[in-house]
């Protein structure tokens, strides 16, 4: 980043941490990821953050101040990772709009910088040759479910579009690794999960019986990137290099020239290539990939704390309006002169200003991008 340019965010920071003078004396950043790869790899996809680990953007960018970047993908996903920033393990980290909620909820201190995905397709898989053909058929059958992540509370909405709940179904709680092996093992007779379950498809082993694809865009899930009050507080101008150094690689990857580097990178999470032109087949990553915070996130979460507490997931009540800080995400756009380059949303998804990066395509309400 060029000086002015760091000055400027390092003086925004200062201000976003209540004007204290802080010494940003950490030497390293610790991120945390809420998933591994196949056969438990430690890298992810479809999301610029897992990008970022498989160019080592971040390592790059923090070499020469002999600061270190680790990162800790966790199987157990959302729930693990939460009880491992109660610990105080972790800096920054991605979570899906479930867990972040809940983590909200029990006292957890973080900030909700930057949107990490939107609306991310949800697959109901079913061994080949499954009468299962739609959601209603998965009623009194023994399905597969990764609870405690944003799977969770996404499922139980797109049970209740098709007049079902939880209490209809057998649910088994499995993580995604376990989750393919008891569906192609026979043990499971469906599985909800996300674009893990293509390859298999397109291998002939299961079959895609259902995708919020084809349904209410809304009933996708969200993720978001976090960073704890205590290291935002401490370290402004770092918490300010790592959001503008993964604003610029999310407007690299989100232009439609660069969707191949994009998948190319992701396949280090030992899925192949075809999967990733499989799930966002149709949709641009602008969409999908869009880090702003505007009305529609806030009203996807604002929606989600709702339906959390409905389903009796939250013991304690969220109040998510001082939870968004916007600010580092700000200066980022503004120094990287991205302010227009996504698209903004409304609360139901109308356009309220055509990125530059989408100016080519006709506004579209369809996916929440």
């Amino acid at each position: 980043m060029k000086l002015p340019g760091l000055l400027a965010a390092l003086a925004a920071a200062l201000l976003s941490a209540g004007g204290a003078l802080a010494e940003d004396d950490a030497k390293v950043i610790r991120i945390g990821f809420p998933g591994v790869g196949a056969d438990s790899r430690p890298y992810g996809h479809s999301t610029v953050i897992p990008y970022a680990r498989a160019r080592e953007i971040l390592e790059k960018e923090f070499a020469s101040d002999g600061i270190e970047v680790t990162w800790t993908f966790f199987r157990g996903a959302g729930p693990a990772l939460n009880e491992a920033t109660a610990a105080g393990q972790f800096d920054f980290f991605l979570l899906g709009d479930l867990p972040a909620i809940v983590g909200r909820a029990n006292g957890l201190k973080h900030r909700f910088i930057f949107a990490t995905g939107r609306n991310d397709p949800i697959y109901l898989a079913v061994p080949e040759g499954s009468d299962i053909e739609t959601v209603e058929d998965v009623k009194g059958r023994k399905v597969a479910l990764f609870k405690g992540t944003n799977l969770q509370n996404a499922t139980d909405r797109i049970l209740e579009r098709h007049g079902l709940s939880e209490r209809d179904v057998r649910f088994v709680n499995l993580d995604a690794n376990s989750a393919v092996a008891a569906l192609t093992s026979g043990n499971v007779d469906a599985v909800f999960g996300g674009q893990e379950y293509l390859a298999l498809a397109e291998k002939g082993v299961v079959k895609i019986a259902y995708t919020t694809k084809d349904d209410d865009p809304t009933l996708g899930r969200n993720s978001s990137f976090l960073v704890t009050d205590a290291f935002a507080e401490a370290n402004p101008g770092l918490t300010q290099r790592v959001v503008t150094t993964l604003i610029e690689a999310a407007a690299l990857i989100t232009k439609d020239e660069n969707r191949d580097e994009a998948f190319d990178a992701w396949t280090l999470s030992g899925f192949p290539k075809s999967t990733f032109e499989a799930n966002f087949d149709g949709v641009r990553l602008s969409q999908i990939l869009n880090p702003l915070i505007d009305d529609y996130v806030v009203a996807r979460y604002t929606e989600q704390v709702a339906a959390a507490k409905a389903y009796g997931l939250l013991r304690n009540d969220v109040d998510i309006e001082g939870w968004f800080d916007r600010t580092y995400l700000d200066v980022a756009l503004k120094e990287l002169r991205l302010e227009h380059f996504w698209s903004k949303r409304g609360a139901n998804g109308e356009t309220i200003e055509v990125g530059t990066n989408d100016a080519s395509a006709a506004p579209t309400t369809s996916t929440g991008g």
